[in-house]
């Protein structure tokens, strides 16, 4: 008999001595760091390690960010022409360029999300976006908002952990080529990327004042929010802290953007290129570790061709590689804290005692860390819950579908409307199911695609307004009327 073959990849772990961690972090205020007065760790979610103290900002220092915020643009900032004002932008990506490595690699440890997913689009990706607003700048009568839009003036952002560094870029950049200044504050699990920015802020001579981090924790974002000094506010994060925002800031003038929870629907038809819709499931879900809040974690297939979908879906499960998020090998790293983690794991359990049938890919799972193996259940039901709540990781529910019209019921069938992916060799049946579907962003035959230029955004429960594209940088600028 012929011997199968079989082969590891040799580690090749990315150098940590690219990065500096300072053992403790204050906030940048006024173009300066400023000492915090309470602090609480940072941890290495592969590890465990504690990887830094970040500052936990009370009122004072909220004040102190929005009072230097409204500073800088009353003084400089607003009166700066756009050409100008695009200048530092362009710097800025510049110096991310310069700086990747160094990113990624805070990026990996702080987030637990593999390098290779840091390097090859979260940071590419976070400079793109401060490239293709520097072109805005002094561009901003042809956004579609009258000759003469103004900026709102100070702007509250409040990012998640999935994607620090990307989420960033997404806020600040739109806001500083429309005019605005900011005050931002990162996920608490994931601040080290955000306070790194920070130093590229210095070292492009950006104004002081311009932009301000504030570390800090649930507390501290509604400090942002409801702080009367704040003109916009933008917020990606869960659908029940976006509520809570929208009501706070319903009876004030305060603009708002909301990017909220999602639980998107891969919609695979009978006529799909079967082996690029797997391979297309275990990007949208699996190499993420299901940490994207766009993330195909509800896969609907037609009947015909369930099994066989399944069934090739499992073997290249099988073949993904679980592990240290440093090592450049890894395909899907360590979640990002032990409070995710236990939510990952409630919700599995849900899927169990409900009656859905689990499936993980056999894998060595390190001993210290936050990790869970890639998980799928079939026999969904709508009623299940692993079908309706977010469940923020590397976990798929497949469910099945005779008629395309019952597929846009399940997929439709959701509080959510955040994104949404079709699988078919036929246009016209993409076209059709793209005008039924009610989610702010589709794919075709691909998933969880981003571009600068291309506005992203839900509907329902997922969210109001846009980011990225003409439509995200409008959301930052008060229109006037044609003259």
């Amino acid at each position: 008999m012929e011997e199968k073959l079989s082969f590891e990849y040799a580690p090749a772990p990315e150098s940590r001595a690219l990065v500096t961690i300072k053992p403790k972090y204050g906030h940048f205020i006024g173009g300066k760091f400023v000492a915090g007065s309470k602090h609480f760790p940072t941890i290495n979610p592969a590890t465990e390690e504690v990887l830094s103290q970040i500052s936990l900002a009370g009122k004072a220092d909220v004040d102190a960010a929005v009072k230097a915020a409204r500073k800088a643009y009353t003084t400089t900032w607003s009166k700066m022409s756009g050409k100008e004002r695009g200048k530092y932008l362009f710097r800025i990506a510049r110096i991310m360029q310069e700086r990747s490595r160094e990113f990624a690699v805070l990026e990996t440890l702080d987030n637990g999300k593999p390098i290779r997913e840091s390097r090859d689009v979260d940071v590419p990706l976070a400079a793109a976006h401060f490239f293709y607003h520097a072109g805005w700048a002094d561009k901003l009568e042809y956004a579609g908002l009258g000759t003469t839009p103004k900026a709102h003036g100070v702007a509250g952002q409040i990012i998640p952990w999935n994607f620090p560094l990307l989420m960033l870029a997404w806020k600040v950049a739109p806001a500083l080529a429309a005019g605005n200044t900011v005050v931002l504050k990162p996920a608490e699990t994931t601040s080290l990327t955000a306070l790194l920015f920070a130093e590229v802020c210095h070292q492009a001579e950006l104004p002081a004042g311009v932009v301000n981090i504030v570390t800090g924790d649930g507390s501290t974002g509604a400090l942002i929010v409801n702080h009367p000094g704040i003109d916009k506010i933008a917020f990606t994060g869960s659908t029940e802290v976006g509520k809570i925002i929208a009501r706070a800031v319903a009876t004030t003038n305060k603009s708002v953007t909301l990017e909220l929870g999602g639980k998107a629907a891969n919609i695979i038809f009978e006529d799909a290129a079967i082996d690029e819709s797997v391979e297309g499931i275990v990007n949208g879900i699996f190499f993420n570790q299901g940490h994207v809040c766009c993330a195909g974690s509800r896969l609907i297939l037609q009947e015909s061709i369930a099994d066989e979908v399944i069934e090739k879906l499992k073997n290249r499960m099988a073949k993904i590689r679980v592990g240290d998020p440093m090592d450049k090998n890894t395909d899907l790293g360590a979640i990002n804290s032990k409070e995710q983690l236990l939510k990952i794991r409630e919700l599995t359990a849900a899927g169990d005692s409900e009656g859905a049938e689990r499936w993980s890919a056999p894998c060595d799972l390190p001993g210290k860390g936050f990790w869970f193996a890639p998980t799928i259940f079939t026999g969904v039901t709508q009623a299940h819950r692993i079908a309706r709540e977010e469940i923020f990781g590397p976990v798929l529910s497949v469910l099945t579908f005779r008629t395309p019209q019952e597929a846009i019921d399940k997929a439709n069938n959701t509080p959510f409307g955040l994104s949404a992916g079709i699988w078919s060799e036929k246009g016209s049946k993409v076209l059709w199911a793209s005008q039924q579907l009610r989610a702010g962003v589709i794919w075709a035959n691909t998933f969880n695609k981003f571009d600068p230029t291309s506005p992203f955004g839900g509907y329902k429960e997922s969210g109001w307004g846009r980011e990225g594209g003409r439509h995200g940088l409008s959301a930052y600028l008060k229109g006037v009327s044609h003259e």
